[in-house]
């Protein structure tokens, strides 16, 4: 495979794909030529370029899974900020937990995380880079400017870091996503041994970006990757309910408040209660 083995890929030819709804075999390999992305730069013709020059380009039903830093490097998200715990507090809807200098919290697209998603790594000095705008919304643009420009059927998903409640460490979710389904919803359909499912509905597109985020890296300069082999997830239309349908919020959040937080609230609620001079 040559250089190409630096880059993590399992090379799409010697993979079976997608077919008959069971995959045996994917296909994950980044792009190369993706240089610093600079406010207004174009992203689509940028990451065009770079599949137009890869060996493999793209085919009918390619994922394309783009982090989502340049992203927002491209749609000029810098803020200035010598805190960036005040760029925090300005993206957060509500507090979550906090545990010493770290904050779980609801952020303005509904995504529960550490610090709202306030990024202060390769950034210019004095300056935090917030997450996009509507992620869903720069899916949308790159898939269609792609679509069109390389006349195939594919999907484009956004992907941040995240941690994750109960588990140590952080992976790669979707935050945005156009033409692929995010969700693959069995609901309805039967296990091998004829039972109904009743509640399995895989996140494709976070698994799909965790996948990704196995050969992208963090530092390689390489912030783009395509998913070869989930072609039965990619559809025809662009504008599909995205990533900002995932989050749960409101009564479908179980766990609105950390412990500690949840404690001292029912707490403050007791205390507040009258006391009834009928108990002594």
């Amino acid at each position: 495979m040559g250089s190409r083995q630096s880059r993590g890929i399992l090379r799409p030819s010697s993979l079976s794909l997608w077919h008959d709804d069971t995959v045996r075999g994917i296909g994950l390999w980044t792009l190369d030529g993706i240089g610093e992305i600079g406010a207004g730069d174009d992203l689509s013709a940028v990451i065009g370029e770079a599949i137009a020059a890869d060996a493999d380009g793209l085919v009918d039903g390619d994922v394309l899974v783009v982090t989502s830093k340049i992203v927002s490097k491209a749609e000029g998200r810098f803020v200035q900020a010598d805190d960036r715990e005040e760029a925090i507090t300005a993206e957060t809807v509500r507090v979550v937990a906090t545990r010493g200098a770290t904050r779980i919290v609801e952020n303005r697209l509904g995504i529960v995380g550490a610090a709202a998603g306030v990024d202060a790594s390769n950034t210019p000095e004095g300056t935090v880079l917030l997450l996009p705008v509507d992620p869903d919304a720069s899916a949308r643009a790159l898939c269609a400017a792609l679509r069109e420009r390389f006349g195939v059927r594919i999907g484009v998903i956004v992907s941040d870091t995240l941690g994750r409640a109960w588990r140590i460490g952080q992976t790669d979710i979707a935050i945005g996503a156009a033409g692929i389904r995010v969700v693959d919803d069995l609901r309805g359909s039967t296990d091998a041994q004829g039972r109904p499912l009743v509640v399995t509905v895989p996140v494709v597109a976070d698994e799909l970006a965790a996948a990704a985020d196995l050969v992208k890296g963090k530092a390689t300069g390489r912030p783009v990757a395509i998913v070869r082999g989930a072609g039965r997830l990619v559809t025809d239309e662009i504008d599909t309910p995205g990533a900002r349908t995932l989050p749960r919020t409101g009564p479908s959040d179980m766990f609105r408040l950390g412990a500690d937080e949840a404690y001292a609230a029912g707490l403050a609620a007791g205390r507040a209660i009258p006391e009834d001079p009928r108990q002594g």
